[in-house]
């Protein structure tokens, strides 16, 4: 650093990262290196893998898509005359392998100054090498990249060494990448290792999806960070969606800078492209910025994430109409509702399909969401069509060609839910989405992705889920936001207030009180321990707080389960119901689910990776539902 300078001009680029369009990328972040260099700017900072994008699956084994993000870098190179440039890319190293025997690959950063890659103090690289790869929920950067850890057993050389900030014009730039500052449960800290190496100021690049509150915590921790290494500690993360196959993510910035004392500047709205220019003291002392007030995200960041993630998803697939299958309940009804605050009236189109189990009641709901939204309607009854499947199978008999076996096939009335629900999806749905020339929706939610209570084929197809890491409460109170955003009510209240139900037997009769077997508000807490808790539980857990009477507080029930289960054999018989749902055919069902839209912890897909292993029960819970039940 040199003696006379007291900051760093700096501009942190939140840019939307194209995934697997280096191209793209390269010509965003070349405009804004040659607008930054004209304002002045002494450090422009773009985020991790701002070149080639993050989530990419197995592209990173395509070795003419890794040389073109190169020569991306190398133009990037190029532009920083008079400039300080750091940006996330692929960084190569022919001369070695990867254990997979690939070509050797790391998630980097480059430092840029004045045509020339700079490395950090004491390295042979020409970039900063990520030391602490994340291999949990949706990451997996092990599978493609070598990590600075591995690298200093290799070489038979000290971490401490190999951690060094970068030296520029501006000063010693302590470069991390992403899960360089999430160290807490590492034997390395690569934030103590640049501070105590003369890091001036930490540049925390990052492709950090949202997840529901994640900032919250980042706030807290980067913030302590700053404070007790009393560096500022500049964060930069992208905009955009991304996706592992299974599962979309969406990426919403809230790129800040944090001061020594903890406090804080944003970078701009969230899920937004922005560009924040901040001139950074380098006096430990100074403060800036705003104090942090930690708050956690509201309804509306999360509608927020959700409508980002559907025009985003959508404009990638290149699809431009949506068809939803409106029941009249909350599912469809809030789907339909999101779809319509990213298309027009006239590219959304909801079809009801009822049949003689559907009420009134339900089919005038449809009929209003769609008044309310604008959009397309019609009516398509499949009686005839349920009719006709229903004559064909039933008592159809089956035999060799020998004659020697026969079998008749019967529908039972259980059957004959599944082909209704069906004819809906796989034949209708479907016919009319490629008739109006768009896609349909999965209106799934989370609490019935997890026990797989959706017909395969059915009710579970479509091109993406995007409420299917919501659970059916958190539907609820979404359907109510999104009513009170809108100039007048969107979903309609007897949406909100009807009975769940799939309406596809005399049982599930809305008008007599009669739905789904769920009790929603119970099992989404139950559900969630499952699924969703960082140390995730399973039925030895909850029986345990079960015969200690602690469930309840436990998984955050607001309820009394005694008025639920009037002994310990009806709670154990739901507890087992759905827990072997949940492992068993739930499994296999979301494994050929859609897309989800991920935007909480665990999200089905990648995020919650799975194996069709059957239920099983622990030693411990077996004994422990047999003390219970007097066995």
């Amino acid at each position: 650093m040199t003696a006379d300078r007291q900051s760093i001009r700096t501009r942190l680029e939140q840019i939307e990262v194209l995934p697997g369009r280096p191209l793209e990328n390269l010509a965003v972040m070349r405009t804004r290196v040659e607008a930054a260099r004209a304002d002045g700017i002494d450090l422009v900072v773009f985020p991790e893998m701002a070149v080639p994008g993050y989530l990419l699956g197995d592209e990173w084994e395509r070795e003419s898509f890794l040389h073109e993000c190169a020569a991306c870098g190398e133009e990037l190179r190029a532009a920083s005359d008079g400039i300080v440039v750091v940006f996330g890319n692929v960084a190569l190293d022919p001369s070695r392998r990867n254990e997979d025997g690939r070509i050797r690959k790391y998630n980097a950063a480059f430092v840029a100054q004045d045509g020339v890659f700079i490395g950090p103090a004491g390295s042979n690289y020409p970039f900063v090498i990520k030391a602490l790869l994340p291999n949990y929920r949706e990451f997996d950067d092990s599978r493609h990249f070598f990590d600075l850890r591995k690298l200093a057993m290799e070489e038979g050389a000290s971490l401490d060494t190999l951690i060094t900030p970068v030296p520029t014009r501006v000063g010693n730039l302590g470069c991390l990448i992403c899960e360089d500052a999430w160290d807490a449960d590492y034997a390395l800290s690569p934030l103590d290792a640049l501070a105590a190496n003369g890091a001036d100021i930490f540049l925390n690049i990052s492709a950090s999806p949202y997840t529901l509150n994640k900032n919250h915590k980042r706030n807290r921790v980067f913030a302590a960070h700053a404070e007790r290494l009393k560096r500022p500690l500049v964060y930069v993360n992208k905009v955009g969606v991304q996706n592992n196959g299974k599962t979309v993510f969406t990426f919403e910035g809230e790129s800040c800078v944090y001061d020594a004392h903890g406090h804080h500047t944003d970078c701009g709205a969230p899920f937004e492209a922005a560009a924040l220019t901040i001139d950074i003291p380098l006096d430990p002392a100074a403060t800036f910025g705003d104090p942090l007030e930690l708050q956690e995200d509201s309804i509306d960041e999360l509608r927020l994430a959700l409508e980002f993630g559907m025009r985003r998803f959508m404009e990638s697939c290149g699809v431009e109409r949506i068809v939803v299958g409106a029941s009249g309940g909350i599912d469809s009804a809030v789907t339909a509702a999101l779809c319509s605050r990213i298309l027009l009236p006239e590219r959304l189109l909801l079809v009801n399909m009822p049949s003689r189990y559907s009420s009134d009641t339900t089919r005038s709901l449809a009929r209003e969401l769609a008044g309310n939204l604008g959009c397309l309607y019609v009516d398509i009854p499949i009686e005839d069509s349920v009719a006709t499947t229903t004559r064909q199978i039933d008592g159809l008999k089956a035999g060799s060609l020998d004659g020697v076996i026969e079998e008749e096939l019967k529908l039972s009335p259980f059957m004959l839910e599944n082909v209704q629900a069906r004819d809906r999806s796989s034949r209708i749905l479907a016919a009319v989405a490629s008739a109006f020339g768009g896609v349909f929706t999965c209106n799934a939610n989370k609490s019935e992705a997890t026990v797989g209570y959706t017909t395969l084929y059915g009710d579970l197809g479509g091109f993406i889920a995007c409420l299917a890491d919501l659970w059916k409460g958190e539907v609820y109170e979404l359907a109510k936001h999104l009513n009170a955003i809108s100039p007048t009510p969107v979903i309609p209240q007897g949406s909100i207030d009807v009975v769940p139900s799939a309406e596809l037997s005399a049982d599930q009769a809305v008008d007599e009180q009669k739905g789904d077997p769920l009790i929603y508000p119970y099992h989404d807490r139950l559900f969630a321990s499952w699924v969703e808790w960082w140390n995730r539980a399973t039925p030895e857990e909850n029986l345990r707080w079960y015969a200690d009477g602690v469930l309840e507080e436990k998984i955050g029930y607001e309820g009394h389960v005694a008025e639920l289960f009037p002994d310990a054999d009806a709670f154990i018989a739901d507890l087992e119901r759905w827990w072997n749902l949940y492992q068993g055919m739930g499994i296999a069902k979301r494994i050929q689910a859609p897309p989800i839209l991920g935007v909480k912890r665990r999200a089905f897909g990648f995020d919650h990776r799975e194996s069709q292993i059957g239920p099983r029960y622990t030693r411990a819970y077996e004994e422990l539902k047999a003390k219970l039940l007097g066995a």
